[in-house]
């Protein structure tokens, strides 16, 4: 089990640094979207006027990175710095925050016609069905996974 650990620990590490290494070039361009209204579309389901600022999204790839390295250290593929406990309650909080965006995306997100608490457009739904909440909920699994077996 031990080692299973360690590779999904790997896996959904690596996952949330790449992922918060793209919330970090956000930070200057709407990469790979050709425009930000492409952008804002496709990645936030809003209009450009609404997108997320600059800053925020900054914050976002720090967070990430900080998900990333408690998962890690964890799973003890990362060194570990602090008392256990806290490496302990940070995966399981990544895993928590991971399952409820999962979870929230595929009950809350739909488009005008759908009904839903948090209206969003066509592509962005589409897109959340197929890749970002279940990525999460994987995600979030497998933090939840380091986080009750971890080293």
């Amino acid at each position: 089990m031990a080692g299973a650990v360690r590779t999904t620990g790997a896996v959904v590490a690596g996952a949330l640094g790449a992922v918060g290494a793209l919330h970090a070039v956000w930070v200057r361009t709407p990469w790979p979207m050709g425009s930000p209204a492409e952008f804002a579309d496709a990645v936030a389901g809003v209009g450009v006027d609404r997108l997320p600022t600059p800053a925020m999204c900054a914050e976002v790839a720090v967070a990430l990175g900080a998900a990333s390295y408690l998962v890690g250290a964890r799973a003890g593929v990362l060194p570990s710095a602090g008392p256990r406990r806290l490496r302990t309650a940070g995966a399981g909080t990544v895993a928590a925050v991971l399952l409820a965006r999962g979870v929230g995306g595929l009950l809350l997100f739909g488009t005008a016609e759908s009904g839903r608490r948090f209206v969003r457009g066509e592509r962005f739904v589409r897109l959340d069905r197929r890749y970002y909440s279940p990525l999460c909920l994987a995600l979030g699994a497998g933090a939840a996974l380091v986080a009750a077996r971890g080293a």
